[in-house]
């Protein structure tokens, strides 16, 4: 059964790390969450370490800059592990080939910046997909557009055997008051198709393998069973950290705010989120209305 907290400081001192979601936890795409800031603070203070742990598809060192921008200041956090990192190294060790159809925005062209811990990079060029050996996707081209509107291209990209490197598994992002489709939503429909999505961010073990070794690079690595992992995304943060034995502390008002009636600022309805985690088959130790 899982627990509704008021706090989380109710249960920080049984862990020495908290594996962080910044989207729907720190943000909303728009601003920081003060309560949430605080929170982090807080758990520092105790000796906490927070690692960040987002499925943004951009190295860390943008990332940090655009949540510093956001009001997250350098006292709430240690160090970020990004899906993008994690996906990023995959590419540059060619597992979708060295001639990429890239898919994304303009603010995504980092995604192709050198990585220090790859020693020997593949060659990596953007092509037409006419041209491609695989795909690489930071999400679509059009984050308010339908991902059924990319269809006649992932069918010629399915015709031709090739791979989508999907860096961020998000389905969708809350932007303030907008919906945005990630980069999830396209890699799912490319496999509702018929073709093959590689994925590197939550809820699969890439990013989580990269958490922790930005974590052990603070110190020492504490057991799993210290690591408390937090977030609104329940296929993605939820299920990742059960699947890793994290214990996880769920964020209500996120993206499931409506499925459990959790009001802005308030808390979930005991009822309505027993009921969504039913549905979802996942059980969370805790939940939480937002990070505070």
């Amino acid at each position: 059964m899982t627990e509704i907290i008021a706090r989380f400081e109710e249960i920080s001192e049984r862990y020495a790390a908290a594996f962080v979601d910044l989207w729907g936890c720190m943000h909303n795409g728009v601003e920081a969450y003060p309560e949430a800031v605080a929170a982090m603070r807080g758990f520092r203070r105790q000796g906490g370490k927070v690692v960040l742990l987002t499925n943004a598809p951009r190295p860390r060192a943008h990332v940090a800059k655009q949540i510093a921008a956001l009001g997250i200041p350098d006292d709430a956090w240690d160090t970020i592990a990004t899906s993008g990192d994690s996906a990023r190294a995959a590419m540059f060790e060619g597992v979708v080939g060295t001639k990429v159809w890239f898919m994304g925005e303009e603010k995504d062209e980092t995604f192709f910046e050198p990585m220090e811990v790859i020693t020997d990079p593949a060659p990596i060029t953007t092509v037409p997909l006419e041209e491609a050996e695989g795909i690489v996707c930071c999400g679509p081209f059009d984050p308010f557009a339908e991902p059924a509107t990319l269809r006649p291209q992932l069918l010629l990209a399915k015709t031709k055997g090739l791979k989508l490197l999907c860096a961020n598994p998000d389905i969708v992002v809350d932007r303030g008051d907008q919906r945005e489709y990630c980069a999830g939503a396209v890699a799912q429909l490319y496999e509702d198709m018929g073709g093959t999505s590689l994925y590197f961010g939550k809820p699969h073990p890439p990013i989580y393998d990269l958490a922790r070794r930005r974590l052990a690079a603070l110190g020492d690595l504490p057991s799993d069973g210290r690591i408390i992992a937090i977030g609104d995304g329940i296929a993605t943060d939820i299920a990742g950290a059960l699947g890793e034995d994290l214990d996880c502390l769920y964020i209500t008002g996120g993206l499931a705010a409506e499925e459990t009636e959790t009001p802005a600022g308030g808390q979930p309805d005991p009822g309505a989120l027993n009921a969504f985690l039913q549905t979802a088959m996942l059980t969370p130790p805790y939940a939480v209305g937002f990070l505070r």
